[in-house]
């Protein structure tokens, strides 16, 4: 990347951190929302102390954009760590079930506590985290059955705390998306920036696109090569920028004097990626 994206979100960060304590006695259960394809990648380091031990569950976004084996191993893998993990797909409705059922089964004994106080059908408060462009408000606009939220595929979309009643007995507090002001390593921010969390119009595109590139060839290499119509004679050696050039000229997207229109096919490329055209890709794997 041209430049490391470490730095440019500290006060935003600063300002939801101060947020997300002021409401958290507010609430009954954190729902962090990570994306299936970078577990990892996007949740921030700092949840924890954030979160300061308040009942939490996990959910997988955009899982139908994810390979199906790798999101298996994820959902084993926070199982296994104590972690309530949910796959969940707000465009197609898929998990949203699943999510609500182990909700009440985290919350159980004070939900129980509330019967006996003959407050039973109280409704539940939940307060939503995540990084920017991860689906919290697609989440809520699913489970309002109405848009009651803004969605847009782009980061920063949702600036401000906002209280939504939904269907099912759930309150959401929905917060704004922001990424932490440190990245320890470098492949975090590659991940991120690959699917689309940071603004693309601060990014060097066409670097990101090299990487993923090189990224899609070891991770998800059939489904690269029979998307842009590749053979492995070839590919055989090639390096990000060479197999950028290739996808250029194999989608012909060409200028005068027959180099390609690098904006172009990293826009392209880009955007197949993050609409699940090229597959079902999950960027990382638990303790890879």
């Amino acid at each position: 990347m041209a430049q490391n994206p470490i730095q440019w979100f500290p006060g935003h960060m600063a300002k939801t951190r101060r947020i997300i304590k002021e409401c958290l006695p507010q609430v009954d259960i954190v729902i962090e929302l990570l994306d299936a394809r970078i577990p990892h990648s996007s949740r921030n380091p700092e949840i924890e102390s954030i979160i300061d031990g308040k009942p939490r569950i996990t959910l997988l976004t955009k899982a139908t954009l994810a390979d199906p084996e790798a999101s298996r191993k994820w959902i084993e893998y926070y199982n296994a760590h104590g972690t309530r993990a949910v796959l969940v797909d707000s465009v197609t409705g898929y998990g949203i079930d699943r999510m609500h059922e182990v909700i009440r089964e985290i919350l159980a004994e004070k939900l129980e506590r509330y019967r006996e106080r003959g407050m039973e059908g109280r409704r539940i408060k939940a307060m939503t985290v995540g990084i920017p462009n991860v689906g919290k408000s697609s989440l809520i606009n699913r489970l309002a059955g109405a848009k009651k939220a803004r969605v847009e595929d782009r980061p920063g979309v949702t600036l401000n705390k906002q209280w939504v009643p939904t269907e099912g007995g759930l309150d959401l507090l929905d917060m704004p998306g922001v990424l932490w002001p440190k990245f320890d390593d470098e492949k975090v921010g590659q991940n991120l920036a690959m699917t689309g969390a940071i603004r693309d119009r601060i990014l060097d595109t066409e670097e990101i696109a090299m990487l993923l590139c090189s990224r899609l060839m070891a991770v998800a290499h059939d489904a690269f090569m029979t998307r842009y119509k590749l053979s492995d004679e070839e590919c055989d050696g090639l390096d990000g920028y060479d197999l950028f050039q290739l996808v250029g000229r194999r989608r012909g997207f060409l200028i005068s004097g027959g180099d390609i229109n690098s904006e172009r096919t990293a826009t392209m490329l880009l955007d197949e990626f993050r609409g699940g055209k090229i597959g079902k890709i999950t960027l990382e794997l638990p303790n890879a």
